[in-house]
């Protein structure tokens, strides 16, 4: 990574901390039951990782992959199911595990059509959020960082599939003055 390509934004400890938190939360609010994590590829899996294993209850975990992005750094607005779940989530409690919330359309898209499958819950837990870019109105249940509007990698995050190995959020400046 060259230093000037890129401004930490979180580092790999706030992060880690944030997670520890969340888990500690979800595992209070799920406690006695059973919980399906939904991955949304590919953004999520790092933080999917590193929160089940700092959660206290029994979990399952499945993915799923949209699409919107493409290789652009804005949503196009089309949302596309690259690969549906492997498992039913009839009468399941169900929380979709999202990196970023941004204008919150893919989101929207992906909880109206997992709704439609009856699951007995259906909650959001994301690390990040973009509160000023929303298009439609989605608020996480489990919210880790608000973050304000730049064009974040790392952890999980890419820009054309590159950057996703880094441990902390930071800023990509080449986009720094575009967003």
């Amino acid at each position: 990574m060259k230093v000037e390509q890129v401004r930490v934004l979180l580092s790999h400890k706030e992060i880690k901390e944030k997670v520890r938190e969340l888990a500690g939360t979800i595992s209070r609010d799920y406690e006695g039951k059973d919980l399906l994590l939904v991955c949304v590829l590919k953004g999520s899996v790092v933080f999917l990782c590193d929160l089940m294993r700092e959660l206290k209850v029994p979990v399952e975990i499945d993915f799923m992959a949209v699409s919107s992005y493409g290789s652009s750094t804005v949503t196009s607005g089309v949302v596309r199911i690259l690969k549906d779940l492997n498992t039913s989530i009839e009468n399941r409690n169900v929380l979709i595990v999202e990196d970023i919330i941004d204008s919150g359309l893919t989101l929207s898209y992906l909880c109206e059509n997992l709704l439609s499958r009856n699951p007995g819950s259906l909650r959001i837990v994301t690390l990040l959020d973009k509160p000023e870019r929303r298009k439609v109105e989605i608020k996480p249940d489990y919210c880790g960082f608000q973050i304000p509007d730049k064009f974040i990698v790392g952890y999980g995050l890419d820009y054309n599939e590159k950057y996703r190995n880094y441990p902390d959020v930071c800023v990509l400046l080449e986009f720094e003055s575009g967003l």
